[in-house]
């Protein structure tokens, strides 16, 4: 039984927000991940805030379609074969 929604569910990140996601978020905190990444889905509706959150720490951030996340997501896993 899962306790909490993952990323498979494409339920947007926000905080208690129920909404179908509408793009994926990629950012990360350069002090603590090198080379790495995370990733928040956002609806339309929480979209500019999630954005805004990370971008207001001057953390990198980037905003993808859901197509081009599961495209990568395909890339990152052929790499690891």
């Amino acid at each position: 039984m899962s306790l909490a929604r993952g990323p498979e569910d494409m339920v947007c990140s926000a905080r208690e927000c129920e909404n179908s996601a509408t793009c994926a978020i990629i950012w990360s905190n350069p002090k603590i991940h090198t080379g790495r990444h995370k990733t928040w889905l956002a609806c339309q509706d929480h979209r500019q805030f999630l954005v805004d959150y990370v971008g207001y720490r001057g953390f990198p951030v980037e905003v993808i379609s859901l197509e081009e996340l599961t495209e990568r997501e395909g890339e990152h896993r052929g790499e690891a074969d």
